[in-house]
């Protein structure tokens, strides 16, 4: 009896274990366009607006200690496109994938902060080649 009740202990902890794991392989990555606007500084995080599921707004990129050595990733720099594909978290969203996108290849409500940080961008830094 000893055996049987032992032995279902670990069969019920076992299933709720698998149980777990299969709630955390369904849930996939949010996929999330982004403008780098801010100099990043620290790559750890990254300034950029954000497009999640249409809404445009200003967020933070979470990068993990495997996305920073990404040559992507050390190569970062304002007015970049991105396509990120990321969990939110409470400081931000916590970076899976990044891929470099042309600007056109945004979605439309991201092409105007684009376009206006490279006019700005071309601005800024035209003056400094004479």
């Amino acid at each position: 009896m000893v055996r049987k009740g032992r032995g279902l202990g670990i069969g019920v902890g076992l299933s709720f274990l698998l149980a777990a794991a299969l709630v955390l392989a369904q849930e996939d990555p949010l996929v999330i366009f982004a403008v780098v606007t801010k100099v990043p500084k620290d790559k750890k995080q990254v300034t950029a607006h954000l497009s999640v599921g249409g809404d445009v707004r200003e967020g933070t990129l979470i990068a993990s200690e495997d996305l920073l050595g990404n040559p992507i990733w050390r190569k970062l720099e304002i007015c970049h496109s991105l396509k990120v594909e990321a969990w939110k978290s409470q400081e931000g969203y916590r970076v899976v994938s990044v891929k470099v996108l042309d600007a056109g290849m945004l979605p439309m409500s991201l092409q105007g902060v684009a376009g206006d940080c490279l006019v700005k961008k071309a601005v800024e830094i035209a003056p400094l080649a004479d």
